[in-house]
């Protein structure tokens, strides 16, 4: 599956609570003091996507395969944790390992539920995270680039490469900016990425309010989008006290009955899960028969063959061309068969970019 978000947060803003809805169990500790998540836990939860059901149904496809996104609960950074203040060294490197961040803020007061900086804004704590994410890029890379500019100047092509891109990296960083908002031309952004900086990673902001909140969001959470849109990262808001009441139901009629009841169109936590989907650049396309309906993760602009290689290596290695449907057509010809009638089924090659929703059957000869 390979792709990751780590939620990130201040202590007691949520984290856990939003996690254990996530994956609806009960395995990150949601407990009223810092640092009670210690490991980071990971849970791997389907996206939501009517397009399977309707593809399963059309093809009478005995059962259905979700995609999937993996969560990463990483324990509470604090002030400071780029010098190690609160384990931060230790969550720190657990953030290196995902893919992208979902940062959990606090949106609700309670007097019941201890804030770590005494007060509740949003704002001051998306800009602890972010300060201690680039103060711990800013010492890595300084460290790095010596290294790098000593191979560089032993005519290594690509540290020559390298030492370029990390020079413009810490010039931002030492002004104040993520490495995500580093001008930076297209053909150079892999030799960013190899510099495995922390605040390159992009970020949905979840906006967690109270219950009465959760349409409409309020003040704090308008002020989020506000931060968000200026930022260029996405924005969900959410009550995770309602998710985790929500995670409990176990029949999906009573789900539905509970939202209408609070006035929400869907759940919280699909959005968050579709916004992941989306701030990943990842697109889905299906294999769809009489056995199984599948939704496969690839990331926008796939090849074909690559596509065939989420499925089994083989299938990339003796890929020899994609009978393909999009979508729409498959729904609209009533199926596989209704849309080869119709001549909406088309063979495509090897420098076939995949779209999203297309359906695909892979021809290979290893």
């Amino acid at each position: 599956m390979g792709f990751s978000c780590g939620i990130v947060g201040l202590p007691n803003v949520g984290k856990s609570t939003l996690f254990n809805a996530l994956t609806a169990t009960a395995a990150a500790e949601a407990v009223n003091y810092p640092f009670c998540t210690i490991e980071p836990n990971v849970g791997r939860v389907a996206v939501p996507d009517g397009r399977l059901e309707i593809a399963a149904r059309l093809a009478k496809s005995a059962k259905m395969v979700a995609t999937q996104l993996e969560f990463v609960d990483i324990a509470g950074l604090v002030r400071g944790a780029a010098r190690g203040e609160g384990l931060g060294n230790q969550f720190l490197g657990h953030i290196r390992e995902v893919d992208a961040i979902a940062h959990v803020l606090r949106c609700f007061a309670d007097s019941n539920v201890a804030h770590v900086e005494g007060s509740v804004d949003p704002i001051r704590d998306a800009e602890t995270v972010e300060t201690e994410l680039m103060l711990a890029d800013l010492e890595s890379l300084e460290r790095r680039a010596v290294q790098i500019t000593k191979r560089a100047r032993g005519g290594d092509r690509d540290a020559k490469a390298q030492i370029e891109v990390a020079e413009i990296a810490l010039a931002a960083l030492r002004e104040g900016k993520p490495a995500r908002r580093v001008a930076i031309e297209p053909a150079r952004q892999r030799d960013l990425e190899a510099l495995q900086l922390l605040s390159a990673k992009p970020v949905l902001y979840i906006s967690n309010v109270d219950e009465a909140s959760a349409a409409s969001g309020n003040t704090e959470s308008s002020r989020v989008a506000e931060y968000a849109d200026a930022h260029g990262a996405r924005t969900v808001v959410i009550s995770a006290a309602i998710e985790a009441e929500l995670a409990q139901l176990d029949n999906a009629r009573e789900r539905r009955d509970f939202l209408t009841t609070l006035g929400l169109g869907d759940a919280g936590l699909d959005r968050v899960i579709r916004a992941g989907y989306q701030l990943l650049g990842l697109i889905t396309f299906f294999t769809v028969g009489p056995k199984e309906a599948h939704a496969w993760t690839i990331e926008r602009g796939t090849k074909a063959p690559q596509a065939a290689g989420r499925i089994h290596t083989d299938f990339e290695k003796g890929f020899i061309r994609a009978e393909t449907i999009a979508y729409a057509d498959f729904v609209a010809y009533g199926g596989e068969q209704g849309a080869k009638d119709a001549g909406r089924m088309r063979l495509e090659g090897a420098d076939y970019v995949v779209q999203d929703g297309d359906i695909m059957h892979f021809r290979f000869n290893v």
